[in-house]
């Protein structure tokens, strides 16, 4: 592993030529680098990066820290002086997204940067944090220069490959649940801490300070797929459309069967290579059942228990499919079925999902009865509004 700490020098502000920083250290390694900024003047005050976080159309957040109980919780923007007086004296941040959009002087701070492609950065984003501040442990999927420009702050890290990452419920901050650091280092201004993605880290402010996080753009494969074929159906003719000359006799109602979704991985071409049989599939089901959908269908704003559902279904009451509601089922397992109705899915026994395709109208069945999976589909089913209860008929007089 190479060093993980360096001197900036004359002319060489990551402590080294670029390309030995491309090559080491990019996407691979952590480094700090002493003095990488020496004599940099902060061009912003926190006076006013508080007047920036009060604008409505800034993003912004302040987390607060509770010290003894280890939380951290947020408070989003935008904010009006009268916040910012009633903050108490010490463990707080505040943080200001895109802050080189809004200041010329922030935005020569990327000239730090400038051997990078100029489409891989993002921004940088200004925090300013009382002594204890931070936002905890945590990971952040991109590449950052975090710059410390006014006061120190003590950054901890893990190099460990098997680190913990997994997140803390019931928590507005992605933080980590468990975080033991490797290392720990105090920046003074003009120190310059590099990390790549997926490295666990947490910096707490000791006394006041500001820190520049030049952050990189990073899209997500889901979020590169989806754009890719957005863009390439932009180009495709409403002519192209799913066919299947070699349709045999369907096997049972609403079944979608492994020659149909042979038919779409072919039609998919390139993109289907990406994707497992059982994903596909579980797609297929969700698109087709919502596909030229004639009108939207209501969730019930109360959804009955399973316990209202086996009761309701004891004393003869017969099940409705909602009109509007398509439905298909793809084979899982045994006797198993995933039924899909309105691009919603369930998982059902085989009868089940046979006898929702097939009628409009189901009535009470003593499998049904005894099979919880079978009580746990039609109460989701029914939270959906994909199928309701028939009216109980009225008593003769």
């Amino acid at each position: 592993m190479p060093a993980l700490e360096v001197n900036a020098s004359h002319g060489m502000p990551l402590g080294m030529p670029p390309s030995r920083f491309l090559t080491q250290y990019w996407q691979k390694h952590p480094l700090l680098i002493r003095g990488a900024l020496a004599g940099w003047q902060v061009p912003i005050t926190p006076e006013d990066l508080a007047g920036l976080a009060c604008e409505d159309t800034v993003l912004a957040r302040i987390v607060h820290r509770e010290r003894k109980r280890a939380l951290w919780t947020l408070q989003p923007g935008p904010y009006s002086e009268a916040t910012f007086t009633g903050l108490p004296e010490r463990d707080w941040t505040l943080l200001v997204q895109d802050v080189d959009k809004w200041d010329a002087e922030v935005a020569g701070l990327l000239d730090f940067v400038r051997f990078l492609p100029t489409w891989r950065i993002d921004d940088v984003m200004v925090s300013y944090a009382t002594d204890g501040g931070g936002v905890g442990p945590h990971i952040d999927q991109y590449d950052v220069f975090l710059v410390q420009g006014i006061g120190r702050r003590r950054w901890s890290i893990s190099t460990e490959r098997n680190a913990p990452r997994a997140l803390r419920p019931g928590t507005d901050l992605k933080l980590l649940a468990e975080f033991a650091p490797t290392h720990s280092f105090v920046l003074e201004p003009g120190d310059v801490l590099y990390l790549p993605p997926d490295v666990p880290h947490d910096g707490v402010a000791e006394g006041a300070c500001m820190t520049f996080s030049i952050g990189m753009r990073a899209p997500a494969e889901s979020e590169l797929l989806l754009d890719l074929a957005e863009h390439l159906a932009e180009h495709i003719p409403d002519t192209q459309r799913y066919s299947d000359p070699d349709l045999r006799p369907a096997r049972a109602r609403g079944l979608i069967d492994s020659a149909a979704l042979a038919r779409v991985r072919a039609q998919l071409g390139p993109f289907a290579q990406r994707i497992k049989a059982g994903e596909l599939a579980l797609w297929f089901g969700r698109m087709i059942t919502r596909y030229r959908s004639a009108a939207p269908i209501a969730g019930n704003a109360q959804p009955a228990s399973l316990e209202q559902v086996r009761a309701m279904l004891l004393s003869g009451r017969a099940l409705l499919r909602h009109p509007f509601a398509r439905f298909a089922w793809i084979e899982h397992g045994a006797e198993g079925a995933s039924l899909f109705a309105a691009g919603h899915m369930v998982h059902c026994p085989r009868a089940l999902a046979e006898a929702l395709c097939a009628n409009a109208r189901i009535e009470p069945d003593d499998a049904v009865l005894r099979d919880g999976s079978a009580l746990t589909a039609l109460r989701d089913l029914l939270a959906v509004g994909c199928v309701q209860f028939a009216r109980a008929p009225r008593k003769r007089a």
